[in-house]
């Protein structure tokens, strides 16, 4: 049975993660016909109408790169809009993250969402990025500054605790303008960047209070600061399982918010899915990303499948 259909302010669109549960090796190979997983989740995506691909960064897992992942989608596609989950920005040098985005979003026909995050709480993932846990908060509130300076202005000079720049450009620019960059996380600290750097916030794991209650923290701190978020940029990761939530993702969540019941952030089978975004479109929210958390049987089907049960809420 299917709830009500909620009250809407606000244009809601429906995107779908790619990448966090994939860890087969050889998954991605190319075969025969010349396309891989990716090749026919990208078509059956732009076929169907979903809004927008999103694709994981794991710099030590299975995943694949997602800024070569959504060239590669750009490149398969017309219509269909591509942002990382989140790109983790400390530890990129901030201009040559700013070169490859705007090359993307040229390339693509404006149709990059750029995406940036901290990274996840891995020793591992951490060695790869190189800077100390610690230290990420510093290094994202300078460089996500200076990328969009880079952005926008023809030369850019900067002179900060980590970077130091004389006349540097970036072109060609991002054919869109402005570039706007959509944050992560539902901590207190996470929201208040997101109202003092961000465009858009797009959480995961989190249920309809707190979206409704980060929507509140985001826009008072970015009313604080001088700035204005769309309403309609507030969204939200909506993660499901087939069968049963994957041990390693449970016990993520355990360690980081323990109070939290997973079925309250974590939709059950394909059918949950209508209710968990009707809930969350009721709080506020309007721009999602359905995100499986264990590997489909069959990739086509489950997109397929979640097609015939939300993308008809897109107006």
């Amino acid at each position: 049975m299917t709830a009500d259909p909620p009250v809407r302010g606000h244009r809601v669109r429906i995107g779908f993660g790619f990448g966090g549960s994939t860890r087969q090796t050889g998954t991605y190979d190319v075969g025969p016909g010349g396309h891989g997983l990716l090749g026919s989740v990208v078509a059956d995506l732009e076929r169907l109408g979903y809004d927008s691909l999103w694709v994981s960064e794991r710099a030590t897992g299975q995943t694949l790169d997602p800024m070569v992942a959504m060239a590669y989608a750009a490149g398969c596609t017309e219509r269909l809009k591509l942002g990382p989950a989140v790109l983790v920005l400390p530890g990129r040098n901030p201009v040559l993250c700013a070169k490859a985005m705007a090359s993307l979003d040229r390339l693509s026909g404006g149709r990059l969402l750029p995406a940036f995050g901290l990274g996840i709480a891995d020793a591992a993932e951490q060695q790869a990025f190189g800077v100390a846990r610690a230290d990420r908060a510093g290094w994202f509130d300078e460089a996500l500054p200076l990328i969009r300076r880079l952005w926008t202005e023809d030369v850019v000079d900067h002179h900060g605790p980590r970077f130091h720049l004389d006349g540097v450009s970036v072109l060609p620019k991002p054919l869109q303008q402005p570039l706007e960059v959509w944050l992560g996380g539902s901590a207190a600290s996470e929201l208040r960047r997101c109202g003092r750097l961000g465009d858009g916030w797009l959480p995961s794991f989190i249920d309809p209070a707190g979206v409704a209650s980060g929507i509140a923290t985001i826009t008072e701190v970015a009313d604080d600061h001088g700035r204005h978020i769309e309403p309609g940029h507030f969204g939200a990761l909506v993660p499901f399982v087939h069968r049963t939530i994957p041990e390693r993702f449970a016990q993520r969540l355990r360690s980081r918010r323990p109070q939290v019941d997973l079925t309250e952030v974590v939709a059950t089978g394909v059918g949950g899915l209508r209710v968990r975004v009707d809930e969350l479109v009721s709080a506020g929210a309007s721009k999602f990303v359905i995100f499986p958390l264990d590997e489909p049987d069959d990739w086509h089907a489950t997109i397929e499948d979640v097609a015939t049960e939300v993308l008809h809420l897109q107006s």
